[in-house]
């Protein structure tokens, strides 16, 4: 009787094997050093992206039609997933990660209801959900990715792109890339800017934020390529802010416009 191992079934089985282990082991991660090659810097990048979301939250809620207000604000969301990448590389806890950012993501939605929208249409907004609920199944997609739990990351992608969720599928796209290119920078940067490549041509001549050149209509996302050397270009500004500010200037700031927006 032959027993000799067909050559081509046995690299197939070989490569079988590698795919699965590869699609169900977590990846080590090192305990020491840098976890990634991209900006480490983050509480200096959360600033950057806090204050920006202020000013796009003040032009939004006072001067909608005031461009520049909006443009600046472009920076604050991919930042926001960065940091939220670097979170899921560092944190020693996801499932606290995330319950921290649920909860926030509670406390927030009632005032950015009311800080956008009038109190009469409180209730029929109550499901236009607010940047944390993106952010927070974000991560929840990148916890299922990073962990092999191919279940989470799909269920998480689903909703937030099904339903009414800020950004949609955005958060997970550019937490991919982040991710995926955390050791290689410039390859990380080129699919930053690829991805914001069709804001070039998929403007709405009718909106007032969108740009026009050389007969292109340019969707004012564009300017979310502003973020682009904050992420991937160290810097090293030895800023420190305690953790709890971050959670809480979201909140806050949104109950403040609400407040000033339903003053009589």
């Amino acid at each position: 009787m032959n027993h000799r191992t067909n050559p081509a079934k046995a690299a197939e089985q070989s490569l079988t094997a590698r795919i699965c282990h590869v699609l169900t082991t977590p990846p080590a991660v090192p305990i020491e050093g840098n976890r990634l090659k991209t900006n480490l810097d983050t509480d200096f990048l959360k600033l950057i992206a806090i204050v920006s979301m202020l000013i796009d939250h003040i032009g939004g809620a006072f001067i909608p039609e005031v461009g520049i207000f909006r443009w600046i604000g472009r920076l604050a969301f991919p930042i926001f997933c960065y940091c939220l990448t670097v979170g899921l590389l560092y944190t020693r806890s996801i499932k606290k990660y995330l319950l921290r950012l649920g909860i926030f993501a509670l406390v927030s939605q009632p005032f950015y209801i009311l800080a956008f929208q009038p109190v009469s249409e409180f209730w029929a907004n109550l499901t236009n959900w607010n940047i944390f609920f993106t952010l927070f199944l974000s991560l929840l997609a990148m916890a299922g990715l990073k962990e092999r739990k191919w279940w989470l990351f799909a269920l998480a992608l689903f909703t937030v792109s099904w339903w009414n969720f800020d950004y949609s599928g955005t958060g997970i796209q550019l937490m991919l890339i982040f991710y995926l290119c955390r050791n290689h920078p410039k390859v990380g940067a080129g699919l930053y800017a690829l991805s914001y490549l069709p804001a070039l041509w998929t403007g709405w001549p009718e909106d007032p934020l969108c740009l026009h050149a050389g007969g292109f209509c340019i969707d004012w996302n564009i300017f979310a390529l502003l973020a682009l050397p904050l992420i991937f270009c160290c810097t090293n500004s030895r800023i420190k802010v305690n953790r709890w500010f971050f959670y809480a200037f979201y909140p806050a700031h949104l109950a403040l416009i609400a407040l000033i927006q339903n003053i009589p």
